[in-house]
């Protein structure tokens, strides 16, 4: 039977990733999943798989220094969310590469070149992914898991507008609609990209490209006009060289 390894940070994509995988190819063994490197690696080391699935941009140890980690006889599949100039960029190296969000259509692509058993060159796919730079920094926040009613949802940081801090919550604003998550807006800022977002109030933090005006008021602080959601927002004073001429 083949074994296979999950490597993804995000618990609701690695479950969904094993459904398809389980779906797809029955006779898959799913021997572990793991999220982060290091646990990755014991996994690996314990279970011996053939094949990893793993994203290439992960808190701490990245995708890179796993796979040069991982037993030579693992073949590895990049599950990633990079843009398509690197994604081209290292398919000839790697078996494949599935592109989040992963469909059904193109897993089973994946999956018959790997029963093909087609061969991976371990040093050439390495020394691709250092050149074009893959795996040398760690990842900005990509998705977040928000809840609706029961449900979980997965919004992907791009079509955030701004977050809002509200007593246990955070507000999660996007064109269409409000998400809720549980955490602390402070703990979102470390980990978005700065040059995106900015923080302009202790409750706020909005993505910079959606920032159409900032006016001046007469206590200093700046109002705020978005593209696409109505309101305003306020920015306080402390923040205001954010919006200061240069």
């Amino acid at each position: 039977m083949t074994r296979a390894l999950i490597l993804e940070d995000e618990p609701l994509l690695a479950e969904q990733l094993r459904d398809k995988l389980q779906q797809l190819w029955p006779d898959l063994e799913i021997v572990g999943m793991a999220l982060e490197g290091r646990e990755a690696l014991r996994l690996a080391r314990e279970t011996q798989p053939d094949i990893a699935f793993m994203d290439i941009r992960l808190p701490g140890m990245s995708g890179l220094e796993v796979a040069a980690a991982l037993p030579g006889h693992t073949k590895v599949v990049f599950v990633t969310a990079h843009d398509e100039f690197a994604v081209e960029a290292f398919r000839a190296a790697a078996v494949d590469y599935l592109l989040k969000p992963v469909s059904g259509e193109r897993l089973a692509a994946t999956i018959k070149r790997l029963r093909r058993d087609e061969a991976q060159n371990r040093e050439e796919l390495l020394a691709l992914l250092q050149r074009i730079g893959v795996g040398a920094a760690p990842s900005h926040l990509q998705w977040i898991r928000a809840g609706i009613g029961d449900a979980t949802v997965l919004v992907s940081v791009d079509e955030v507008i701004y977050f809002r801090a509200d007593a246990k919550y955070t507000s999660v604003m996007t064109r269409e609609r409000e998400h809720l998550v549980r955490r602390a807006i402070s703990q979102l800022e470390s980990q978005l990209d700065p040059d995106k977002f900015w923080r302009i109030h202790r409750s706020l933090i909005v993505r910079v490209d959606q920032i159409a005006s900032a006016r001046r008021d007469l206590r200093g602080r700046y109002v705020l006009t978005l593209r696409d959601r109505p309101e305003k927002l306020r920015s306080s004073r402390a923040y205001g060289h954010l919006f200061k001429p240069a």
